[in-house]
């Protein structure tokens, strides 16, 4: 009970907190996540809408336990409380799209004062295709594209779209059971990959997908009505052929696509540099200080991936930023009501003390 007690004070207490600061004090808006992972992201993400009035103050989900995750942001304590003093930032998953399916899709669709990635998690953002060069660079610093990579994840969407789309099917018919999310994921992730065929693995995944289209469609003939409409409506969504991979499980596509893909690659361009040191060395003293000075330059791949903040021109990101302007729009007008009200009233209150 004291528990619920604290949590829902929480948002008064941070709304009286801001009546009573200074004029020139920032308003303060705390923006719950759901994990350590998410406050890098979201930092990152509300930096853009802070301004000399207000601010942002990421933090996790409980002050009172170590909990996190979605389900605690946004049902078990603070879901009803959210306002303008207080959001939520969370993944999509796949809420999004099912469109007002259950409890969750619709509190995440609906509130103003929930917001969501649009794309399945954070990890989608961080594997942003056309940005996956650039971790490349970064972890290596070596610039020699080896693998058109924005091209080989457009070809892997694809393949993989006609699939996805039985998945949202299975989840908004309620036979999440029988296509699991992991069931989708084991077909669609990637084993070692030739970086110098890479269409090798794309053909493996093509085939895996193929064999499980043909039995979920001879398994639920039913969906043979409501397949192609739900198509087009993940496609009025922003989900396209193309870009398929944003809207998949972010864990999968991080670890089991992503990763593979980008290591090899590394592997590959980290041997390119260092032979490019031999080469070029004039005495064994001059290579090995070389050598060491280039390798502890080196990252990790999937530490670069982690601060990979390129993504910012992808369009479902523009869907998120329209979403937090209007929030700070709504704000603004509502703080120029209070204005606007408390000037009309100081007159009468003016006039009743003489």
């Amino acid at each position: 009970m004291a528990k619920r007690l604290s949590e829902h004070l929480n948002s008064l207490y941070v709304g009286a907190a801001n009546k009573m600061r200074p004029k020139k004090t920032r308003r303060r808006i705390v923006a719950y996540v759901e994990g350590y992972d998410d406050v890098s992201f979201w930092r990152s993400v509300l930096d853009e809408f802070e301004d000399e009035e207000h601010y942002f103050e990421v933090m996790l989900p409980s002050r009172t336990s170590l909990g996190k995750g979605k389900k605690l942001v946004l049902t078990n304590q603070l879901g009803e409380q959210l306002g303008e003093n207080m959001i939520a930032c969370v993944d999509a998953d796949y809420d999004y799209l099912l469109q007002n399916a259950n409890y969750t899709s619709r509190f995440i669709n609906r509130s103003p004062y929930v917001f969501h990635t649009y794309v399945y998690a954070i990890e989608n953002y961080q594997c942003y295709a056309p940005s996956l060069h650039s971790v490349c660079v970064m972890a290596t610093l070596n610039d020699h594209q080896l693998v058109d990579l924005e091209g080989f994840m457009r070809k892997y969407s694809i393949i993989i779209w006609p699939l996805f789309v039985w998945s949202i099917w299975a989840y908004r018919n309620n036979c999440y059971r029988e296509f699991t999310m992991t069931d989708f994921g084991n077909i669609i992730s990637f084993g070692e990959i030739n970086v110098y065929h890479p269409e090798n693995t794309l053909e493996a995944v093509r085939r895996r997908v193929n064999r499980k289209m043909a039995a979920l469609q001879h398994h639920f003939p039913e969906a043979k009505r409501s397949y192609e409409p739900l198509k087009k409506e993940l496609l009025r969504l922003g989900v396209t052929p193309e870009t398929t991979y944003l809207y998949i499980q972010g864990h999968t596509l991080f670890d089991n696509v992503i990763s593979p893909l980008l290591v090899p690659v590394c592997t590959l361009l980290r041997k390119e540099r260092e032979r490019e040191i031999h080469r070029l060395a004039e005495h064994e003293v001059q290579m090995q200080n070389e050598l060491s000075s280039y390798q502890h330059s080196q990252n990790p791949v999937e530490a670069m991936l982690r601060k990979n903040q390129n993504f910012k021109t992808a369009p479902p990101y523009q869907l998120l930023r329209r979403d937090l302007s209007r929030l700070m729009e709504r704000i603004r007008r509502s703080e120029e009501e209070k204005i606007q009200t408390a000037d009309a009233q100081q007159p009468e209150e003016i006039q009743n003390q003489d």
